[in-house]
């Protein structure tokens, strides 16, 4: 799984993974607190139709930490562009998770026909022109700064995180590479989340203050909204708001899932992207 390294316009280093596959490339972007390389089965599955590669976002995974933790999620937008550049991409789909549906949209906006089409996951668009109320925000911030980060191996994360929602409903290969490359090993035999609490925290609370909703319209390529029926985060009529706001845009809602559909059932997910986007001439 070879990586390379970026340096985004605001000077942060970006990582991102080839995560292997056959055709035109194909940018995986994850969601809040993970890192690109648990899309590993999710890329398998698409491996068929796409050469997948996906970034780590800032504060997450290998990338840097913005100064004053300043995670405004235009930064995301520009982590994938970042992305797409340093790779030498033309036109790649952009496949993203939550927040990573968010930050694709994001890198859109700022700069069209980036990509050739986009898949999104029940992106973190909160379909609001203003700024919805702190109280939004405030719950998942607070059990942010309350994650546990230390553990005394990473066998001992697994096991804890294997015990119970929502991560005990992962592929197991998902969350064996969220702990194999979320972590690093502390001097004292430990290993410590890289995404720390404050940081998640912080990528909550601007979760829904980005200007990607106000600006949906302005998004030229086919945009597929994906959802799980089951999610507990986001109705199809959620969905439906901001696929009324996209000139091209489409809904397609996936029984059985929840929000974590794309690591828990990649295959399943892998499926509905194959047969939503169409892939850019190789």
């Amino acid at each position: 799984m070879p990586s390379t390294r970026a340096t985004t316009p605001d000077g942060l280093s970006v990582a991102v993974h080839d995560l292997g596959g056959e055709g035109p490339p194909a940018l995986l972007v994850h969601a809040t607190g993970f890192h690109g390389r648990v899309f590993g089965p999710l890329a398998r599955h698409l491996g068929r139709a796409f050469h997948c590669l996906a970034p780590d976002l800032r504060g997450q995974g290998d990338s840097g930490v913005p100064p004053g933790l300043d995670f405004d999620w235009v930064g995301f937008g520009t982590d994938v562009l970042t992305a797409v550049d340093a790779l030498g991409l033309e036109a790649p789909v952009g496949v993203g998770h939550s927040c990573g549906g968010a930050a694709l949209l994001l890198a859109e906006q700022a700069r069209p026909g980036t990509f050739s089409s986009l898949y999104c996951y029940e992106p973190i668009v909160f379909p609001l022109d203003d700024p919805p109320p702190r109280e939004v925000y405030e719950p998942l911030a607070k059990r942010a700064r309350q994650r546990r980060e230390v553990f005394a191996s990473r066998e001992e994360a697994y096991a804890n995180y294997a015990s119970k929602p929502p991560l005990a409903s992962f592929e197991p290969e998902v969350l064996a590479a969220y702990v194999e490359f979320g972590f690093e090993d502390l001097s004292d035999g430990t290993v410590r989340l890289l995404c720390r609490g404050e940081n998640e925290a912080r990528i909550y609370e601007n979760g829904f203050r980005h200007p990607a909703f106000s600006r949906l319209g302005a998004i030229g390529c086919n945009v597929v909204v994906a959802g799980g029926a089951d999610s507990y985060s986001f109705s199809p009529r959620f969905l439906e708001l901001l696929v009324d706001r996209l000139p091209k845009g489409q809904l397609d809602v996936i029984e059985g899932l929840g929000h974590f559909g794309p690591l828990e059932r990649p295959e399943v997910v892998a499926e509905s992207v194959i047969r939503a986007v169409d892939p850019p001439p190789a």
